[in-house]
C-alpha cells in the first residue's frame, strides 16, 4: 500500500497544479455569499455552484477547512466541474460526504435530466476521510478509476447512470457497506463483488442482468439484496450461503425456479418473488408468511412451444412507467405491464389485442354522479376512467387499484365496481397487501369503462334452479333462505346482504334498555318480481331473546321495499314460526326484512330513525389558517375519532379555532363552505361557485381543501373578523342569513351545520392594496388555452402568496443567483416588489412557451410550496374545462373523455352493491 501511495503522489501534484491553473482562468465573479453553514456546504441548487466553491477555495476562509458535507450539481460545465473537484483533497481535507447528483433539471415532459458528469479526477482518491459518495443521475459509462482506491468509502450510490459493467477492482473497497447501482445497463457482475465482506445493502434493480456469479455467496454481512426488474432466469445455489440476509427482492424477473436452500436462511423476513415465471416452488415457500408469489403461473402447465429444440423461451413483457403528465400509452399484441402515476397498475397479456391500441386514462375526483353507492357502502378510492370504452379484449386484462384500507372489515368486503351496459356491477376482487397501509384491489376486466373501489356488506349470491336450493350468509350463518322445488321456472340470480346494528346504539336511540333487533336482511333477485312458490326465510332472534322467554306482542317483523325509505310492520300478515333461536316466515317476493323486539309503539317510524342512524357518520369541521400566510385557509371534514391526531399534526403550521360540534353526515352527502362577513375566496376554482366551496363527504377519503381568501374591506385601517359557515346540500342560489341559520340550528333538517371564525390581520401601509393598484405591468398570458394558461391576475395572486420563499422558487425557475442579488438590491425594503419583479420578468421571458406553466408548478413543488402549486393546477383545470366547453358548444369537440350522464348511470340495488 505504501508503494501505491508513493506512485500516486506525482499524479496528485500534477492534478493540483492543473486545478490551480484552471482557477486562474475561471471568472469567479463577485464575492461569494455567506453559503457556509456549520460543516455543510450545499451548492447544488445555486447556478454557478462550482464558481462559488472555487472562489471560496481562493479566499480560503477558516470555515472551509471544517466542511464535511458537500453537495454540487452534476449539471455544471464538465471542465469547470473537473477543475473544482480536483481541488477538493487539499481545500476540503475533512470531507466525509460528497454528493454530485444530476436530476435537478427536467425535460418538457417532467422527466429528470442526467448530469454531465462522465468521470472523476484521479486526485479524488486523496480524500482520505470520504465515507459517502453519491453520483446518481449522471452520465457515467464506466466506473471512475479513483473510486476503488477510496479505502474508507462506506456508501456508494451510482443509480440512474449508463454503466454497462463494474470493474473487478470494486472488490478492493474494504469498508463498503452500501452499494446502489439501480437503473443502469449492467449485464453481468464482477466475480470480485463477493470479496466485499462488509457489504450490508446491495441494490441492483432495474438493470439487464441475466445471471449472477456464484461468488455472490461470499457477501457474509449482506442483509438486504434487491435484484428486481432484471432478466434473471435462474439463481446460483450460493445465495443460500448469505446467512445474514433479511430482505431478498426478486420481483419482475424471468425466474423459473428458486434454490430450495433459501428457506433455510435463518434471518430472512422478506422474500419477494412476484411477477416471475414460477410454476412450482418448494413447499416450504408456499407456507412461509414472508414470501410473496403473486403474478406467477403457479400450478399451470407449460404452453406448447413450436420453437426448434434448444431455443430458449424468454417470455419478456414490455414495462411502462408513466409520469403524471402523460394520459395515454400504447398497447401492442405483445402485451405490456403498465404503472400509472395515479396509483394504478395494468397488465395486458400477449394477444390481448390483435392490433396496436392507444389506451387513455384519467382519475376523476369522486362525486355523486360518478359514484354509485348502496345505502351501506363506503367509497375507498377515486374514480378511474379507461378508454376506449366498451372495446372487448381477446384476453382478460389485469387491473390493480390502490385504495384506502377500511376502518372496519367485520362482515364487510372490498370490491371493484364498474359500469357495464349502462348499469353498475361488482367484479370478483382479490386483495393484495404490499404494506399494512398500502393495499391493492386486483380484478380481471374484459373491457374498459369506469372503475372504483368500494367497501360493502358481505354479499352472498347463488343461481336458483327450478329444482330449488339453499342460500345462507357467510357472515351470519343463522340467516338462511330456502327455495323449494318449483319456486321458479327459469334459473334466476339471487343476492343477499346482512347488516348488523350495535345494541348499545339502538338502546340509546330508543331509550329502552331491553330493546333489541336482529341483523338487517337485504334480498334482491333478477327476473320476475315474484316466486311461483313461497320461499322460506330464517332470521336469528334479536340478541338476548329466545323462543322460551319472548313476549310475542313485542316481536315485530318489519319490511322495506326499495327505493322507499319507510318500514312497514307486517307481523300480522305473515305466519311467524319460532324456535329457540330463530324465526322463520315465508314470502313470495324479495325485499328487506328486520326483526325488532321492543315495547314501543310506531315501530316502523323508529326503524326508519334507526336505519338512518345506521348510515350516518359523526364528523367535525375545522377551519385553520396558515401561520406564515393567514390568507391561506384549510377546510376539512374529519371523522370524530381522527380529530385530535390530525390537529396535533397540523398545528405546527396552522392555527385557528376549536373544531365544530359533532355533526352527522351520510356517505356521499354534498355540503359547502361559504365565507361571510367581508371575506371572499380569492381565486376562480373549479370547485367554487360564487365564492362557495363545494364538498362531497366520503368517510374514508380526505375531505380537505386549501383556499386563499381576501377581503374588499380596508385592511390597512383594521383587521377583518369574518367567518366561514358550512351548509348541507349543493350550493343554492342564496345562502341562509346567519340569524336564520342560528334559528335552524336545532332543527333535524337544518341546512346550517357550523360557523367558525376567520381573522385576516391588519396590513401595514406598505403592503396595502394601493401598491398593487399602482402596479403597471405589460399584459401577458402564460401557457396556452388548450392546456390551460395563467393570466396577469393569476400571476399576481401567486406572487402575493410566495412571501419569504420566493428566492428558493426563483432558483428552481432558473433565475441566476446574481439576478437574485440585483433584484434584492433594487427593491430593498420592498418584499412585494422583489417577488413581482422576479415572477413577471421570468414570465415575460417564457412568452410563447406552452411548457412554462409546467415549469412554474414544478418549481413551486420543489420549493415545498405545494399549496400554491395545487392552486395553480386548479386554475389550469378550470381554464381547460372552459376551453373544452367552448369547443363543444361549437360542435368541434373530438370524442374525448366524457362524464357519464346521470341518466346513464343506474345505482345498483343495495343487495348487489
Amino acid at each position: 500500500m505504501a508503494a501505491v501511495e508513493e506512485g500516486l503522489e506525482p499524479q496528485l501534484t500534477a492534478a493540483k497544479d492543473a486545478a490551480e491553473d484552471a482557477t486562474d482562468t475561471v471568472d469567479v465573479g463577485p464575492a461569494a455569499p455567506p453559503l457556509l453553514a456549520g460543516n455543510r456546504l450545499s451548492l447544488d441548487l445555486y447556478p454557478g455552484g462550482c464558481q462559488q466553491l472555487l472562489h471560496l477555495c481562493v479566499q480560503r476562509p477558516p470555515q472551509l477547512l471544517e466542511v464535511e458535507f458537500l453537495q454540487l450539481s452534476g449539471h455544471e460545465d464538465p471542465q469547470l466541474l473537473e477543475a473544482t473537484l480536483a481541488r477538493l483533497p487539499w481545500s476540503l481535507p475533512h470531507l466525509r460526504s460528497l454528493v454530485l447528483k444530476g436530476g435537478q433539471r427536467r425535460d418538457a415532459l417532467g422527466a429528470c435530466l442526467r448530469g454531465s458528469l462522465t468521470t472523476l479526477p484521479a486526485s479524488l482518491s486523496g480524500l482520505a476521510r470520504l465515507v459517502h459518495l453519491d453520483l446518481s443521475f449522471n452520465s457515467l459509462e464506466t466506473l471512475p478509476a479513483c473510486i476503488p482506491r477510496m479505502c474508507g468509502l462506506g456508501a456508494l450510490l451510482l443509480s440512474h447512470n449508463q454503466l454497462s459493467e463494474l470493474p473487478e477492482a470494486l472488490g478492493a473497497l474494504p469498508a463498503l457497506t452500501f452499494l446502489s447501482v439501480t437503473h443502469n445497463h449492467l449485464q453481468a457482475l464482477p466475480t470480485a463483488l463477493g470479496a466485499l465482506s462488509t457489504l450490508q445493502h446491495l441494490d441492483l434493480s432495474e438493470n439487464l442482468l441475466d445471471t449472477l456469479p456464484p461468488e455472490i455467496g461470499g457477501l457474509s454481512s449482506l442483509a438486504e439484496l434487491s435484484l428486481a426488474s432484471n432478466r434473471l432466469q435462474s439463481l446460483p445455489a450460493s445465495l443460500a450461503e448469505l446467512r445474514s440476509l433479511r430482505h431478498l427482492v426478486l420481483h419482475s424477473n424471468l425466474l423459473a425456479s428458486v434454490p430450495s436452500g433459501l428457506t433455510r436462511l435463518p434471518l430472512l423476513t422478506r422474500l419477494d418473488l412476484r411477477d416471475n415465471q414460477l410454476r412450482d416452488v418448494p413447499p416450504e415457500l408456499l407456507d412461509a408468511p414472508f414470501v410473496r408469489l403473486q403474478g406467477n403461473p403457479l400450478g399451470k402447465a407449460l404452453p406448447d412451444s413450436h420453437s426448434p429444440p434448444g431455443t430458449p423461451m424468454i417470455p419478456e413483457m414490455p414495462r411502462l412507467f408513466l409520469t403524471s403528465d402523460l394520459d395515454s400509452f400504447p398497447v401492442t399484441p405483445r402485451g405490456c405491464s403498465v404503472n400509472l402515476a395515479c396509483g394504478v397498475r395494468l397488465q395486458f397479456p400477449a394477444g390481448a389485442t390483435a392490433t396496436s391500441v392507444t389506451i387513455r386514462y384519467r382519475l376523476w375526483l369522486p362525486e355523486p354522479r360518478l359514484v354509485p353507492l348502496g345505502p351501506h357502502d363506503s367509497l375507498l378510492s377515486g374514480v378511474l376512467e379507461l378508454q376506449p370504452h366498451g372495446v372487448a379484449f381477446q384476453q382478460e386484462v389485469s387491473l390493480w387499484l390502490l385504495f384506502v384500507p377500511p376502518r372496519s372489515r367485520r362482515c364487510r368486503e372490498v370490491v371493484v365496481r364498474t359500469l357495464s351496459d349502462d348499469s353498475w356491477s361488482d367484479l370478483e376482487t382479490r386483495l393484495e397487501e404490499e404494506t399494512p397501509k398500502r393495499l391493492w384491489a386486483h380484478c380481471q376486466v374484459p373491457h374498459f369503462s369506469w372503475f372504483l373501489v368500494v367497501s360493502r356488506p358481505v354479499s352472498n349470491a347463488c343461481l336458483v334452479p327450478p329444482e330449488g336450493t339453499l342460500l345462507f350468509s357467510s357472515g351470519h350463518p343463522g340467516v338462511k333462505v330456502t327455495f323449494p322445488p318449483g319456486a321458479t321456472e327459469e334459473p334466476r340470480h339471487v343476492h343477499m346482504q346482512v347488516v348488523r346494528m350495535a345494541g348499545r346504539e339502538l338502546q340509546a336511540l330508543l331509550q329502552e334498555p331491553g330493546a333489541s333487533v336482529s341483523p338487517l336482511l337485504c334480498l334482491s333477485q333478477s327476473g320476475p318480481s315474484s316466486f311461483l312458490r313461497p320461499v322460506t326465510v330464517q332470521l336469528p332472534l334479536p340478541p338476548g331473546i329466545t323462543g322460551l322467554n319472548l313476549d310475542r306482542a313485542h316481536l315485530h317483523l318489519l319490511h322495506r321495499a326499495p327505493p322507499t325509505a319507510t318500514w312497514d310492520d307486517i307481523t300480522a300478515q305473515v305466519a311467524l314460526e319460532l324456535t329457540h333461536l330463530y324465526a322463520r316466515f315465508q314470502v313470495t317476493h324479495f325485499s328487506w326484512y328486520w326483526l325488532w323486539y321492543t315495547t314501543k309503539a310506531c315501530v316502523g317510524h323508529l326503524a326508519s330513525k334507526a336505519w338512518r342512524r345506521l348510515r350516518l357518520h359523526r364528523v367535525n369541521l375545522i377551519a385553520l389558517q396558515r401561520r406564515r400566510d393567514p390568507e391561506q385557509v384549510l377546510l376539512q371534514c374529519l371523522p370524530r375519532s381522527k380529530v385530535d391526531a390530525t390537529l396535533r399534526r397540523l398545528l405546527e403550521r396552522y392555527r385557528g379555532p376549536e373544531p365544530s360540534d359533532t355533526v352527522e353526515m351520510f356517505e356521499g352527502e354534498r355540503f359547502f363552505a361559504a365565507f361571510e362577513r367581508g371575506i371572499d375566496v380569492d381565486a376562480d376554482r373549479p370547485d367554487c361557485v360564487e365564492g362557495r366551496v363545494c364538498f362531497v363527504f366520503y368517510s374514508h377519503l380526505k375531505n380537505v381543501k386549501e383556499v386563499y381568501v381576501t377581503s374588499t374591506l380596508d385592511r390597512q385601517a383594521q383587521a377583518v373578523r369574518g367567518q366561514v359557515s358550512f351548509y348541507r346540500g349543493a350550493v343554492p342560489d342564496e345562502v341562509p342569513e346567519e340569524a336564520q341559520a342560528a334559528r335552524q340550528r336545532k332543527g333535524a333538517d337544518a341546512l346550517w351545520m357550523a360557523t367558525l371564525p376567520i381573522k385576516l390581520p391588519r396590513l401595514p401601509r406598505s403592503e396595502g392594496l394601493g401598491r398593487r393598484a399602482g402596479l403597471s405591468l405589460a399584459p401577458l398570458n402564460l401557457g396556452d388555452a388548450e392546456t390551460g394558461f395563467l393570466t396577469q391576475s393569476n400571476l399576481l395572486s401567486v406572487a402575493g402568496r410566495l412571501g419569504p420563499d420566493w428566492p428558493t422558487v426563483a432558483l428552481h425557475l432558473g433565475v441566476s443567483y446574481q439576478q437574485l442579488q440585483r433584484i434584492r438590491h433594487e427593491f430593498r425594503d420592498d418584499l412585494d416588489g422583489q417577488i413581482r419583479h422576479m415572477l413577471f420578468s421570468w414570465a415575460e421571458r417564457q412568452a410563447g412557451r406552452p411548457e412554462a406553466v409546467g415549469l412554474l408548478v414544478q418549481a413551486l413543488e420543489q420549493s415545498d410550496r405545494r399549496d400554491v402549486a395545487e392552486e395553480v393546477r386548479a386554475v389550469l383545470e378550470l381554464g381547460r374545462q372552459k376551453y373544452q366547453d367552448g369547443i363543444r358548444h361549437t360542435s368541434l369537440a373530438p370524442g374525448g373523455l366524457a362524464l357519464p350522464e346521470p341518466s346513464e348511470s343506474k345505482s345498483p340495488e343495495p343487495a348487489q352493491a
